[in-house]
């Protein structure tokens, strides 16, 4: 059966005069070491045999020796006292310059035209930071799932997160390749769709995503239905390439291949704009050195940092 466990308040409170003491078998040099008066040690290990509940040292006029009870309890704290020591020290470091492991949650699609870049010149600048990149189309919860920060397009980011842009808005593309487009005829209007195969996106609540465009001044969510569906952009344009259907996807997707003949973009009057890309992460209070470099990096090189706010 789970236990209830608490620490005490001030359960550490003592310790470290103790060891002063028990290292220098006097209390006037443990003080000196310490920076403390001898009255101020004598009080705070006298506290901690009152909270142990039995003497640690034997004092004399002229000498300072530790009881059984001390020499088990120095066999003990020694140790992990040194460990503690030693994990502050670790914390300090992190917390002081870019060090450690940095992990970030992606979508697949920004891995190849905006990741990659960005992460060989950062890895190149800071040697002493380790990146691991989780590509995935699921919205993850960056602190339960121990990331320091996310990469997503603005719709998706929470209203608490503090983002930071990585590309300008870009327009959500309706594309189909050229075999396609010779056994179908060449959608002109929304409705259109309908008599054709549309490759959609399965969101990451299980929800099929619609098909956003701008008619007007209205914006209009057109249901569609085809042959494939898929859990990210990636997929979705490799099978449009392959001409199984029509893809919408984002426009830098869609650029090399528009522009080496593989796809042709329809519908663009009523392509809708979508905010653009953004790292995003918690609170800027909880930013490590690590994160902070990543952050002046991506501004550094180039990227529109002006609101380091959310979309």
């Amino acid at each position: 059966m789970k236990q209830n466990f608490t620490v005490r308040k001030g359960a550490l409170d003592g310790v470290e005069a103790f060891l002063g003491v028990a290292q220098h078998r006097s209390f006037r040099k443990a003080a000196a070491e310490l920076g403390v008066t001898p009255s101020a040690i004598s009080q705070a290990v006298r506290a901690l045999e009152a909270r142990v509940g039995a003497a640690l040292f034997m004092r004399t006029t002229r000498s300072v020796g530790l009881t059984e009870a001390g020499e088990r309890f120095l066999s003990r704290a020694k140790p992990a006292f040194e460990e503690l020591v030693a994990a502050t020290e670790v914390a300090r470091e992190l917390g002081q310059r870019p060090t450690g492991l940095l992990r970030l949650s992606v979508p697949r699609a920004v891995v190849p035209i905006l990741l990659e870049p960005l992460v060989a010149s950062f890895c190149q600048a800071y040697p002493e930071v380790e990146v691991e990149i989780a590509a995935s189309g699921e919205l993850v919860d960056l602190a339960a799932d121990g990331f320091d920060a996310g990469i997503r397009l603005g719709q998706f980011i929470a209203a608490d997160m503090v983002a930071v842009r990585l590309t300008p808005p870009f327009p959500l593309v309706v594309v189909g390749s050229p075999g396609y487009l010779r056994r179908q005829k060449r959608p002109e209007r929304i409705d259109d769709l309908r008599g054709h195969a549309c490759l959609r996106m399965r969101r990451s609540n299980g929800s099929i995503a619609p098909w956003p465009f701008i008619d007007g001044n209205k914006t209009v969510e057109a249901i569609v239905s085809g042959p494939l569906v898929a859990h990210d952009y990636p997929t979705l344009l490799g099978a449009a390439i392959q001409g199984v259907g029509l893809a919408q996807v984002p426009g830098p997707l869609t650029e090399a291949p528009i522009a080496d003949g593989r796809l042709q973009a329809l519908l663009t009057p009523f392509a809708v704009t979508t905010p653009g890309v953004f790292l995003y992460y918690p609170d800027k209070r909880q930013v490590l050195p690590k994160l902070r470099a990543f952050i002046e990096h991506v501004k550094y090189r180039g990227t529109d940092a002006e609101g380091a706010q959310t979309p």
